[in-house]
């Protein structure tokens, strides 16, 4: 199993950064309920902590209370090229350090952060609830991390 020991600081570092980037992202795609998403954000690490399971990146990385970098960028097409380019950073470091299963993981839960915040605050004219800025910037983010998901069972 994977853990933070099998990365330098600066790589962990990059990894804890991965979910909260695409929070951040859909956050800013779309004006307004900011303290919804953020509340929606912590939402997901408190139920990824109570679930506790087979994953011990998963589990350390939930551990810690999410924090989101103020600095990915002045302007939302800052903020997302900048939370893109972290995401694609993180999956390329899990890549190299855990197995298959652990980097699907990784990904579903970084999708599923960036989901969670987009559904925080319904969007007048959609039906979903999430409007389509939202759903452009999560298409994006799968497209960053490569494939959503984990693997299927006969890439194991």
């Amino acid at each position: 199993m994977t853990s933070s020991s099998d990365f330098n600081p600066e790589e962990w570092e990059a990894v804890r950064e991965g979910p909260t980037s695409a929070g951040l992202i859909v956050a800013t795609s779309e004006r307004g309920g900011t303290l919804r998403e953020v509340f929606a954000m912590a939402k997901v690490y408190a139920e990824a902590r109570k679930e506790h399971g087979e994953s011990e990146l998963l589990d350390e990385l939930a551990s810690h209370r999410p924090e989101t970098d103020r600095h990915l960028g002045s302007s939302p097409d800052e903020v997302r090229q900048n939370g893109l380019q972290r995401i694609r950073d993180a999956v390329a470091l899990v890549a190299a350090k855990a197995s298959p299963v652990e980097l699907g993981e990784y990904r579903q839960f970084v999708v599923t952060v960036a989901k969670r915040v987009a559904e925080a605050k319904e969007e007048r004219g959609s039906d979903s609830g999430i409007s389509d800025a939202e759903s452009a910037a999560i298409v994006e983010l799968e497209a960053a991390l490569g494939a959503a998901g984990p693997p299927s069972a006969d890439a194991a």
